[in-house]
């Protein structure tokens, strides 16, 4: 495992980069961290909270930053990928609380040689559990590249080349 700060492992920039930093990774799992201040992006003041719905971004964006190290760790580029929808995000709570240190885990499940990717997610406070879901994203870098049929060349002329 190598040392990454989050800027170099999403392709996003600020200010939409919601998560702090990658914490751990290794070939099939990674660990991200968010701490939920005054100036967290989707910062509720009346709450002192950030919806706990932001929690799919906080996923995807740590599934993003565990496939850009993966990508810097084989010498390539960090690329965008896609978050195509969720499967039974389930919150226990509607609200991520001022103060908050949240730790998102995520675990490889799937993989299809097109970038199809499924993972297994959760959100962490104090090792409680806040939220779990399964996360299916498509990271067109990793897909498997398709050949190509050949052109196909002309071996008999058209009807406007034949001359009577």
């Amino acid at each position: 495992m190598n040392s990454y700060t989050i800027e170099q492992v999403l392709p996003h920039r600020q200010p939409m980069i919601l998560i702090d930093c990658l914490s751990h990774y290794d070939e099939e799992t990674a660990v991200c961290s968010v701490k939920i201040t005054e100036t967290s992006p989707f910062f509720d003041t009346s709450k002192k909270a950030v919806p706990s719905y932001i929690g799919v971004e906080y996923m995807a964006q740590a599934i993003a930053a565990f496939a850009g190290a993966d990508a810097l760790d084989a010498g390539l580029e960090v690329e965008i990928g896609y978050l195509l929808g969720s499967r039974k995000y389930q919150p226990t709570t509607p609200w991520f609380t001022l103060g908050s240190e949240l730790n998102i885990h995520v675990s490889r499940l799937y993989e299809e040689e097109s970038g199809l990717r499924v993972f297994q997610c959760q959100i962490k406070h104090n090792d409680q559990e806040l939220v779990d879901a399964k996360i299916n994203v498509f990271l067109p870098q990793r897909a498997t590249p398709q050949t190509q049929p050949e052109a196909q060349t002309r071996t008999q002329p058209n009807d406007a080349e034949i001359k009577p």
